[in-house]
């Protein structure tokens, strides 16, 4: 699919945040804001938010980071994405009933991941930024980019460029994780294992070196692992390890002279990333990428913190209870991680069904936006 962007969007009326999240949702889908395309969507919430008074507002590239001033004595940050995958038929948004459950739904690109979550997150704010209810500070964090490769994560380059822009106690990640926390977040490793070996005649195997053979034994060693199952904070993470792709052949009467895999790793928040590597490398038995094992080379392809969920932080307690203490690990990486790395315990808090995000049904429930902007508010007042 062409990810031009399209000739027209879709917004009825200028950007109102505190018209609920509900409406919010519908107003922020409607803006097409494919990654690389968010400067429209970020132009029309920038003036809204400049409008609240007391509220400093600062733009870096597309993304919008605002911050009350009131002196309290805590800070919560609140954060979430506005860029989306490119649409599939599915813009602009309609409300009607879910063809499954028959609930109140917003159908559209973006409903899922992130917009409904920035909704809420940005009602909440506008809402309580100089209410007198208020009982932290707030920081309000709307971002580009996530969608694609790091070094275009708005977030990411706060982190590196404006650290203090996002100082906080608590920090909420807009991810879908209908409408329960998911805290914290587990590490990934990729590497990518290369058996080299000689080439020859499948005849004459003695005469050249079965790289798809020292490969394979590599494989077992994957195959053989026994994740463990990590409790932290009450909350149990389960560790995988596994091939995920993997290549080899000349032909079928050849003896193979290179054979590869990417190895995936997913770690609980219990390792850094230091450590996860070491004990990957223990378990591949090749080597590292500087000193790779006789007949071996390692790439190291990606490798992202894991996130601790700091529910025994005072605050996250607080909005455990606010949420009738539904709370599970999140398994998957998130953004949260990048809060993590500045010493801000974090979690994933937003509506919507992870499952949906990136099809062309994308839709979320109208009930979950509303009892996660309820339930956001109720955490954040006195």
């Amino acid at each position: 699919m062409s990810t031009a962007a399209p000739t027209e969007s879709f917004p009825e009326s200028p950007i109102d945040l505190l018209a609920g999240a509900v409406p919010l949702t519908r107003q922020l889908v409607d803006i097409y804001s494919e990654s690389h395309h968010e400067q429209e969507i970020a132009d029309a919430v920038e003036p809204a938010l400049r409008a609240i008074e007391n509220v400093d507002v600062t733009r870096r590239g597309n993304t919008l980071v605002a911050r009350t001033q009131r002196g309290l004595p805590d800070r919560v940050v609140l954060a979430g994405h506005l860029d989306t995958v490119p649409p599939a038929d599915n813009l602009p948004s309609r409300l009607g009933p879910d063809p499954e459950t028959g609930e109140e739904t917003i159908f559209g690109l973006g409903s899922v991941d992130m917009k409904s979550g920035a909704a809420c997150y940005a009602h909440a704010f506008a809402t309580l930024a100089n209410s007198p209810e208020l009982a932290c500070d707030l920081t309000l964090v709307l971002y580009e980019g996530e969608e694609v490769a790091t070094k275009y994560n708005g977030l990411n380059h706060l982190v590196h460029s404006d650290p203090d822009l996002l100082e906080g106690d608590l920090a909420l990640l807009g991810e879908p994780s209908g409408a329960m926390i998911e805290a914290g977040c587990q590490g990934t490793i990729r590497v990518k294992v290369t058996a080299h070996g000689a080439r020859a005649h499948s005849a004459r195997s003695w005469l050249g070196h079965n790289a798809l053979h020292d490969l394979a034994r590599v494989l077992v060693r994957v195959a053989d692992y026994e994740p463990q199952d990590v409790e932290i904070d009450g909350l149990t993470y389960k560790e995988g390890l596994n091939a995920v792709m993997a290549e080899s052949g000349v032909a079928t009467n050849t003896i193979p002279d290179e054979a590869w895999a990417f190895i995936n790793f997913r770690y609980a928040p219990n390792r850094s990333v230091d450590e996860a590597l070491a004990h990957l490398y223990e378990v591949l038995q090749v080597g590292t990428p500087e000193s790779p094992a006789d007949g071996y080379s390692v790439f190291l392809d990606d490798a992202a913190a894991a996130a601790a969920p700091g529910l025994n932080q005072p605050f996250a307690a607080k909005l455990v209870e606010a949420t009738g203490g539904r709370v599970r690990p999140k398994y998957g990486w998130t953004d949260v991680a990048r809060f993590t790395e500045l010493g801000i315990p974090a979690v994933n808090f937003g509506p919507g069904d992870p499952g949906l995000c990136h099809t062309k049904d994308e839709r979320c429930p109208v009930a979950q936006i509303e009892e996660v902007s309820r339930q956001l508010i109720q955490f954040l007042s006195r």
